[in-house]
């Protein structure tokens, strides 16, 4: 056949060559393709014309974009606007400042932390302490802790204003040392360090006070067989 194809269907839709292998066959890579700028439209202006008549005010303004002489047969739906505005998450009623909670995710999946606040976002502000367990001062999600009955009067424990949501948010890396992908990790800040050893001075004096709490704090939460947590009491 003088004019049969070079790809052919094996089935419908099923071509017998990939796209890359037609492009090899055809040699389109030794055409070249010189793509040619479309010539700038002039933009669309009204334009007046004259009408005849003497009672037709002479002139008539034409517009560029004329309206549709045809509508919807169907009402087109348009999105419902809301009045609602984001409210702040509530705080479940067994989580108070001073709780006592385990995590149950995250790279400290297991340890038992000391709830202090709750943040602007919604998220909780706990920490190990430090000293005690390795939890350093971190954000958490309500849904992913196990409140105990465990509580401890933190009210001596004064935090500083600047830790906050913003205090936690790590700085964008730029596309340079994305690309390049071989930067050195950044050393921890020794402003957040001396937080934490303020925050951690301060909640050792308030454990020191209840017998075996820093041993309780230490010990990693975790599951034997038969237990079950809807069935335990925390």
């Amino acid at each position: 056949m003088s004019h049969a194809p070079r790809n052919s269907f094996i089935a419908p839709g099923v071509s017998r060559y990939s796209r890359s292998a037609a492009y090899a066959k055809k040699a389109a890579y030794k055409r070249k393709h010189v793509a040619v700028a479309a010539a700038p439209k002039a933009a669309a202006t009204d334009k007046t014309v004259e009408v005849k008549g003497g009672k037709n005010g002479a002139k008539r303004t034409v517009p560029a974009q004329k309206a549709s002489r045809f509508y919807p047969a169907e009402d087109v739906p348009q999105p419902k606007l809301g009045r609602k505005t984001a409210k702040k998450t509530g705080l479940r009623s067994t989580i108070t400042p001073g709780t006592v909670a385990i995590l149950l995710a995250g790279r400290y999946s297991g340890k038992r932390v000391v709830v202090l606040k709750q943040l602007d976002s919604g998220l909780l502000l706990v920490t190990g302490p430090f000293k005690i367990n390795g939890v350093p001062l971190r954000r958490v999600n309500q849904a992913y802790v196990i409140a105990t009955s465990t509580k401890i009067d933190i009210s001596a424990v004064k935090l500083d204003e600047k830790i906050n949501d913003a205090y936690f948010k790590k700085s964008a890396k730029t596309d340079k040392a994305f690309l390049e992908g071989a930067e050195k990790k950044a050393a921890f800040p020794a402003s957040k360090a001396a937080d934490q050893k303020v925050v951690d001075k301060a909640l050792l004096e308030v454990v020191a006070k209840t017998p075996f709490l820093r041993q309780y704090l230490v010990q990693t939460f975790g599951l034997q067989k038969g237990q079950f947590p809807h069935n335990m009491k925390f």
